[in-house]
């Protein structure tokens, strides 16, 4: 078996593929800004294997992803502001930081005595860890004419889904919320009204902007039921596109073109896709 190669390996890579001379013209062309959308791509698709739980592609998208970091750590190097061990020296202590019930001293070589994770309070450690984010929120320097907010450090690039979670999460956590689920359930029949509303009176704009409201109740919901918004629209893409799937394999096999299939025979196809679900379930 030959050698493995090392983290240093990769680091040593990118400065190659970065050096102007003998590096490659597509990597010395890139940026902080061109790289973003591929930091997404490849975060979304780390998220993809492990859904559909192809462990076996999972450590090329998780060096995918790493790789986005360690091409940032090379700019940051390139123009003196920081380097990979920086990366890795900021997010060790950081963790050790936030983590005093497993590391009471602050360092590595300190540990917990006498009590077992187990016996460790969940909301506890809940509570501290929110705690100390808090701190390191308002340790930060913020924009100049702004009033400090428990919604600051919130990414604005972030999914508007992810970032609608975050919004009313941290807006909970200092009681602004619903009593109960109730509440958020009337919230969005309210919202509903207030769309048809705006139809009726032919506001298209205003009927966007009660759209946008409708779905951001709609992520509350999510969050007083345990469950990740996300993850759930994902798992609705992914049934819808195996039901049209069905429906598209089924008119095949009776000669029928897709688009010359009247409406009752296709929702007769997607009936009998969501019965072969349930039945495999």
């Amino acid at each position: 078996m030959s050698a493995r190669y090392t983290l240093d390996d990769l680091l040593t890579l990118m400065a190659v593929l970065r050096d102007p001379q003998q590096g490659c013209p597509w990597d010395v062309r890139q940026d902080w800004d061109s790289i973003v959308p591929h930091t997404i791509e490849e975060a979304y698709e780390v998220a993809d294997a492990i859904e559909r739980r192809a462990f076996d592609e999972l450590p090329g998208e998780l060096g995918d992803l790493l790789f986005q970091v360690v091409y940032y750590s090379q700019f940051g190097d390139e123009e003196g502001r920081f380097d990979f061990r920086d990366v890795v020296h900021v997010l060790t202590e950081k963790m050790l930081r936030r983590h005093p019930h497993v590391f009471p001293d602050g360092h590595l070589g300190s540990r917990r005595q006498g009590i077992s994770a187990a016996e460790v309070e969940t909301h506890q450690v809940n509570s501290r860890w929110e705690s100390l984010k808090q701190n390191e929120r308002e340790s930060r320097v913020a924009e100049p004419d702004t009033q400090p907010s428990v919604l600051d450090d919130i990414p604005r690039t972030l999914p508007a889904m992810s970032r609608a979670m975050k919004l009313s999460k941290r807006a909970a956590r200092v009681g602004f919320d619903w009593p109960d689920t109730e509440g958020v359930m009337a919230k969005l029949g309210e919202e509903l009204d207030e769309i048809q509303q705006a139809l009726d009176a032919g506001d298209r704009a205003h009927a966007g902007e009660e759209l946008g409201d409708l779905l951001f109740a709609a992520v509350n919901l999510a969050r007083r039921l345990g469950v990740d918004p996300e993850a759930c629209l994902r798992g609705t893409n992914q049934r819808f596109e195996q039901r049209f799937r069905h429906l598209e394999s089924a008119l095949g096999n009776e000669g029928v073109r897709l688009e010359d299939a009247e409406l009752e025979r296709m929702e007769r196809h997607w009936q009998e896709a969501k019965k072969a679900e349930s039945i495999s379930d």
